[in-house]
């Protein structure tokens, strides 16, 4: 269970991924009793998805994050129904779900201009009411944001996601020859020569037990549910987090990264991936490369030589594997292509689902035939 506490509003560096809400909706007018009328209902609190809009950007403009709705008219005799009182708009960031105080999940904003009630003005007062207002509704929300991207970079610390990101892209992450130099998102994006656009998020590195939120790992695998798409980056020479810590070989940070995507929503491995193997330019790199080619064809022929608790259900199937070196940007192009050529097949798979959904709707029943 998400919960709206401390934890869930820790920020990375600039970056903020959940801001809690105080939310009320307007007070009705006063009725008038001599005539029977209506004052006007208190206004609402609406959420509304806007582009270039951070969470940062919302705390930054309103410290106090209070949002009251405007009180509805009151009834007199010029204007015996009310006027509705002024509605409140948030602007929130594309990719928000909206939690209620105990955890719970109650909505999501996942495209420009869509819109959620956050509170609910109150009734106007009429002789259902005796003619006294209702107030509005009232509540502590919070918004919980999961970045949306095309791509997703899934990798543990010092696998070099941050310095590919900056080879086939314009975005700066930090870059470093130390672990966890990426402490918050980034996002970059691949241009090509017919202006297509495709979004990349750089996550934090993972370690082991991540699922488990090790190393604020939850904060950092829900940004991965968004994304169409996975892009895994494990370094050919293997991955050691620090002395104490058990080396583990390429072969087996694909299949600890798979675990560990399992174990946190076994549905992330049903996404489309690719897999850039990186450091090509170490000494051995290309002997390690058909060793790690071999080991994914043939998985079960090496599972068994791992521990029972690393093992995952079931293997992620790579749409291609990439030997990429960001020090001398050996297969950065070529997987600027693959991830191009991955977008659109998709893209064309689910145009292919639609028509035939729309020609199972129009196609008549038989009851229609007869």
């Amino acid at each position: 269970m998400v919960r709206c506490g401390a934890a869930a509003l820790r920020k990375y560096g600039s970056f903020i991924d959940g801001l809690r809400l105080y939310v009320r909706g307007g007070t009705g007018g006063m009725g008038y009793p001599r005539l029977g009328g209506e004052g006007g209902r208190g206004g609402d609190v609406w959420f509304v998805a806007r582009e270039r809009t951070t969470l940062k950007s919302i705390r930054d403009r309103y410290p106090h994050k209070r949002f009251v709705a405007g009180t509805g008219a009151n009834s007199s005799v010029r204007a015996l129904k009310g006027d509705k009182g002024q509605d409140c708009e948030v602007a929130v960031p594309l990719g928000v779900s909206v939690l209620c105080d105990g955890g719970r999940q109650i909505g999501e904003l996942n495209a420009a201009g869509e819109r959620f009630l956050a509170a609910r003005g109150g009734l106007g007062g009429s002789l259902a009411t005796n003619f006294v207002p209702c107030k509005g509704q009232k509540r502590i929300l919070c918004l919980d944001l999961k970045l949306i991207a095309d791509v997703g970079l899934v990798g543990f610390p010092n696998a070099g996601k941050s310095s590919l990101l900056s080879k086939m892209s314009h975005a700066k992450p930090q870059v470093a020859s130390y672990p966890f130099t990426t402490v918050q998102p980034e996002l970059g994006k691949l241009m090509y020569k017919d202006y297509k656009q495709v979004l990349v998020a750089d996550l934090p590195g993972l370690i082991e037990g991540a699922h488990a939120n090790r190393g604020m790992g939850h904060k950092f695998l829900k940004h991965v549910e968004r994304t169409k798409q996975l892009l895994l980056v494990v370094d050919i020479s293997g991955f050691q987090l620090s002395i104490k810590a058990p080396f583990r070989t390429a072969f087996e940070t694909v299949v600890l990264l798979t675990k560990e995507l399992e174990l946190y929503k076994e549905e992330l491995l049903s996404k489309p991936a690719l897999l850039a193997v990186n450091k090509m330019d170490l000494p051995g790199a290309r002997e390690s490369l058909r060793e790690l080619v071999q080991q994914l064809q043939q998985p079960h022929d090496f599972l068994h030589l791992l521990e029972e608790e690393m093992i995952p259900a079931r293997t992620l199937e790579f749409k291609d594997v990439i030997p990429i070196s960001t020090y001398t940007g050996e297969g950065i192009e070529e997987l600027k292509a693959c991830i191009r050529r991955s977008i659109d097949e998709e893209a064309e798979r689910e145009n292919e689902e639609y028509r035939k959904k729309q020609l199972r709707l129009l196609q008549p029943s038989a009851g229609d035939r007869r």
